[in-house]
Formats: structure tokens, C-alpha cells, sequence
């Protein structure tokens, strides 16, 4: 059976037993809504715009904060894996950090920037960085000793040897960095917008909730997982595939 076939049934009995418990009264409809009443939230939230606003602005927290952690996290890297002493030093207080829940850093960031869109980009910069650094360091710290020695015995030294030869063996473990930049950047981002002062899909959410507009609520959810979702399986996903086929790592399927 396809896949897709069997993703669509998946998520068809479930919303069948959803509301199946929505019937049986298990829990009452203000913590549980019916399916049609999110959908219909949802519709109302896409047709006044609301929500096309919303998912526009933070994409648009999203890619600025994204990009800058990608920079931050490669240059940080590069520096750990060449630099014994900050590595040692830098290196051990960045994986502590990278331990550290995003949600952790709004409070701060409203301190330090207030409830606009700086705040929320410097929390979605904080949660991308990280794990970036750490990915590029050990990118760079696992390219195999025989790469170097064969390009040293063919003249190649010091910048020639870094551009041609660390990078691009370094690049599977950098693509999984920047997947993995974007999981951790995505989820920062609807951290640091329940508490920003709008607009965006973090803000809408706490809006709803504050109303107790349960539907709203789990379609803003299910709009947040399906957005993570796809982009992770249609974009991060080929990328990362296509980059390990042409190292090697992974075989070709018939």
C-alpha cells in the first residue's frame, strides 16, 4: 500500500475516534471541540485572513532569525573545530545551552528587547544557533585524516585544504544541521510568540486561548504541525537525501 494511502487512512480513523469521543461526552466540547467546529474556525481564519497574515509573519520571524543562526552557528563551528582552547572553553558552555528549552530565553529577550519582533527573532536565533555550531564542529572534527594527508601530499594547505577538501566532507553533517536548525528555530518561534504582541501564529494561538476559543486553539496546532511537517518532508528531507547519495552514505533505490 502507498504511503500517502496509508497516511490518509491514519489520519482518518483518528479523526473519526475524535469524534467519537466528542459524542460519548468523554470530555466536554470547551476542552475537546468536534472536528467540524476547528475546521470551521479554521475557515472563518483563512477567509477574513487572519490567518494568512498570521502564517506570513512568522515565516517572516522565522527566515530572518533562521538565516542569522545558520551564519552564527557555521562561523562558531568552524572556529570550535579548528581551535582546541575555545573549544574546550566556548564548546563546553555551547552544549550546555543547546540543553536549554527555548521558552527559557523569552523572558529575557522581552527584558532586553521588549514585546516586538526583536525579541522573537533573537529567540528563534538562539534556538537555530546551537545546534548549527555543534553540527559543524563535529562536520569538521570527523573529516578523515586520510582526506588531509592525501591533499597535503598533492600541495594542498591552508585555505586551498579548508575549501576543498574540510567543507565539502563536511557537508552531510552541515545539512543535518540546517534541518535540524529549522526544527529547533520553528519551535522557538511559536515559543517566543505566545507572549509577543502579535502578529503571528504564537500570538493568535494565545489570543484563543485567553478567550477560550478551544477550536481556534487546535486548528492554530494542527496548522503548526502540518507547516513543521511538510517543509521537514518536502524540502529538509530531499535535501538531505540527495546530499548523502552524492557522498555515498546512502545507497540508491532501484
Amino acid at each position: 500500500m502507498p504511503v500517502a494511502i496509508k497516511r490518509i487512512l491514519f489520519f482518518f480513523i483518528l479523526i473519526l475516534l475524535w469524534q467519537g469521543i466528542v459524542i460519548a461526552g468523554i470530555w466536554p466540547e470547551s476542552m475537546i471541540p468536534a472536528p467540524l467546529s476547528v475546521a470551521k474556525e479554521l475557515y472563518l481564519g483563512f477567509k477574513d485572513m487572519t490567518l494568512v497574515w498570521d502564517i506570513l509573519a512568522s515565516f517572516r520571524h522565522l527566515f530572518i532569525g533562521l538565516a542569522c543562526s545558520l551564519v552564527i552557528g557555521t562561523i562558531l563551528g568552524v572556529l570550535l573545530a579548528n581551535n582546541k582552547t575555545l573549544d574546550e572553553t566556548l564548546g563546553s558552555m555551547i552544549l550546555a545551552l543547546q540543553s536549554v528549552p527555548s521558552i527559557v530565553w523569552v523572558p529575557l529577550a522581552i527584558i532586553w528587547f521588549g514585546f516586538g519582533e526583536a525579541s522573537i527573532i533573537f529567540v528563534v536565533i538562539i534556538g537555530g544557533t546551537f545546534v548549527m555550531t555543534m553540527n559543524m564542529r563535529i562536520g569538521i572534527k570527523n573529516v578523515p585524516p586520510i582526506y588531509l594527508k592525501a591533499a597535503r601530499t598533492m600541495g594542498s594547505n591552508g585555505v586551498d585544504l579548508f575549501f576543498k577538501v574540510i567543507v565539502p566532507a563536511a557537508i552531510p553533517y552541515a545539512v543535518t544541521g540546517v534541518k535540524l536548525a529549522w526544527a529547533f528555530s520553528w519551535r522557538a518561534l511559536m515559543a517566543a510568540e505566545l507572549l509577543s504582541t502579535g502578529p503571528g501564529l504564537g500570538y493568535t494561538l494565545s489570543y484563543a486561548s485567553d478567550f477560550n476559543n478551544m477550536s481556534l486553539v487546535i486548528g492554530i496546532i494542527i496548522i503548526i504541525g502540518v507547516i513543521g511537517s511538510v517543509v521537514d518532508q518536502l524540502v529538509f528531507q530531499r535535501i538531505e537525501k540527495s546530499v548523502l547519495k552524492r557522498w555515498g552514505l546512502e545507497e540508491e533505490v532501484a
